[in-house]
C-alpha cells in the first residue's frame, strides 16, 4: 500500500478519528495538510507530528473554501487525496430542533464535503487521478433519535458520493465513503458506563472501534490497491449496521 508523497488534505484533523488519520498517513510517508477549528489542537497535532502542514479553517465559511483548497494545493505542490472526515453534531428531538441547528449541521457536514470535493476534484482533473474518501456515520444509515440532522448530512454524504463517483471514474478519480460506528474517542470516554455498556451488548463483535480501524480502512481506499472500488460505503462499525 504504497501512499509515499502522496498529497493528502485532512479535515476535522483535531479529533479523535482525525488523529488516527494523520497518524496513520504520517506513517506511510504522506504529505500531509491537516485543518482544524480548535487552535490548541492543531499546534499539538503539529507537536506530534512537525512534518505535516496544519491550516486553522472554518467549514462553514462556504465562500472561502476555493481560496482554502488553492492554498493546500500550493503548500503541497498538488493534491492527489481528500479526505473529508470534518463534522458536528447538535442533537434534539426534531420538534424541539431550531431550524438554526438544522441548518447548521447540514452546512458543515454536507454541504462544505460538496464545496472541498467540487474544488478539489478541478485539481484532480489535471493530472487524471485523484482520491476522494468521505467519512459518514453509522446513523446515516439507521437513523437516531434526536439526530435527524446528523443523520440526513451524513446518508446525504452517501447519495452526494455516489453521484459524484459516476461523474468522474472515467477520469480516473475514486470516490468513496466509510461508515463508522461507535468509536472510542474522548467523547465516547465520557458516556456513562451504563449507557456504554447497553450500547456495546449491540454490536456483535462486542466492543467499540478504534481510530485506527477507521483510518486502516480510509488508507486501503486512498491507495491504489482500491483503485477498482468507486461509489461505495465501507461499513467500520463492528457488525452493528447488519443487527
Amino acid at each position: 500500500m504504497d501512499l509515499k508523497n502522496k498529497k493528502i488534505l485532512i479535515t476535522g484533523a483535531t479529533g479523535g478519528i482525525g488523529n488516527s488519520l494523520v497518524k496513520k498517513f504520517q506513517s506511510l510517508g504522506s504529505k500531509i495538510v491537516a485543518t482544524g477549528t480548535n487552535e490548541d489542537k492543531l499546534k499539538k497535532l503539529k507537536s506530534n507530528y512537525p512534518n505535516i502542514h496544519i491550516e486553522k479553517f472554518r467549514l462553514d465559511e462556504h465562500d472561502k473554501i476555493e481560496s482554502f483548497v488553492n492554498t493546500v494545493e500550493s503548500k503541497l505542490d498538488g493534491l492527489d487525496i481528500l479526505v473529508n472526515n470534518a463534522g458536528i453534531t447538535l442533537d434534539n428531538l426534531s420538534i424541539r430542533l431550531s431550524d438554526e441547528n438544522w441548518k447548521k449541521v447540514l452546512d458543515i457536514n454536507l454541504t462544505s464535503t460538496f464545496l472541498m470535493s467540487k474544488h478539489a476534484i478541478k485539481k484532480m482533473l489535471r493530472k487524471k487521478y485523484g482520491k476522494i474518501i468521505n467519512i459518514t456515520s453509522i446513523v446515516g444509515h439507521t437513523g437516531n433519535m434526536g439526530q435527524a440532522n446528523y443523520s440526513a448530512s451524513k446518508a446525504g454524504i452517501v447519495a452526494f458520493s455516489k453521484s459524484l463517483a459516476i461523474e468522474y471514474a472515467k477520469k480516473n478519480i475514486n470516490i468513496n465513503c466509510v461508515s463508522p460506528g461507535f468509536i472510542k474517542t474522548e467523547m465516547t470516554e465520557k458516556i456513562n458506563e451504563e449507557f456504554k455498556k447497553n450500547l456495546i451488548n449491540k454490536i456483535p463483535s462486542g466492543c467499540l472501534g478504534t481510530g485506527e480501524d477507521v483510518s486502516n480502512c480510509v488508507a486501503f481506499l486512498a491507495s491504489d490497491m482500491a483503485s477498482y472500488i468507486n461509489g461505495e460505503t465501507i461499513h467500520v462499525n463492528g457488525g452493528m449496521y447488519m443487527s
